[in-house]
């Protein structure tokens, strides 16, 4: 289970030649995701979604407020968490001059995997994430969607509990973007703790069981994707969104 709590993030801008300006990206955020869930943090750009989640994830040291893996303070246990946790932006840079299978190996290595399960977690990885073809194959060959599930699969060698995963299905084509749909919810069943950050309302719906949306740093609305559908009288999450921002309905 991660539990945030008044969870902020300040930062500076330059206003103008001669004046700064603070604003908050993460504006007192709290919420609960449990083991076997996928939660959704769904807004538009700028929302303050990756953000939250680099601070969930340790790489953001935020501005007030704090993070709990099961009951775990993050500050203060923050070496165990992140041998249970995976990270994955949609930009993440992985070497290229070397093949799909080297890499892995590598990252097996620096989470202490012995060399026999790590071959073979390799070798299961590689199948469930339809890699066989490539595995063996330079990354600087590979096609966006293969990169991203060798990006994917880099995250899955020390099999984490907890899965951060920031717009892992951005740009890629509709049958890359399946596979690893497909595992997330298949990750979910196996009892993994998952936060899955999207502004693809619609792939949202088909695979979170709760969501969270945000707007302007701030949570605007919480809970599964049929309650917020009905608390705004829409049939569908990208038109509950502008409802709850006061905005346009598409909704005949």
């Amino acid at each position: 289970m991660i539990t945030v709590n008044n969870l902020k993030k300040k930062f500076i801008k330059q206003k103008n030649k001669k004046e700064k300006e603070e604003f908050y990206a993460v504006d007192n955020i709290s919420f609960t995701a449990n083991c076997g869930e996928i939660v959704g943090i769904l807004g538009p750009n700028g929302a303050g979604k990756t953000t939250l989640l680099r601070m969930i994830a340790g790489i953001l040291i935020p501005s007030e407020g704090e993070i709990y893996y099961d009951e775990k303070d993050y500050m203060h246990h923050e070496i165990d968490i992140k041998k249970n946790l995976a990270y994955l932006s949609g930009n993440t840079k992985i070497y290229q001059s070397i093949s799909s299978y080297e890499l892995l190996s590598m990252c097996c290595e620096f989470y202490h995997v012995p060399p026999r399960i790590a071959k073979e977690r390799i070798l299961k990885i590689s199948k469930t994430l339809e890699m066989d073809a490539f595995l063996y194959n330079r990354i600087e060959r590979l096609s966006t969607g293969q990169t991203q599930r060798v990006n994917i699969a880099r995250c899955l060698v020390h099999d984490p509990q907890y899965y951060i995963l920031d717009e892992s299905t951005s740009g890629l084509d509709i049958i890359s973007s399946q596979i690893i749909l497909d595992f997330i919810k298949n990750e979910r069943d196996h009892g993994k703790c998952i936060l899955y950050s999207t502004h693809y309302m619609e792939e949202a719906e088909n695979i979170c069981d709760r969501v969270i949306m945000m707007n302007h740093g701030q949570i605007i609305a919480t809970g599964t994707p049929l309650e917020i559908k009905k608390q705004t009288k829409t049939t569908n999450l990208r038109d509950a969104f502008f409802v709850l921002i006061g905005g346009r309905s598409y909704e005949k």
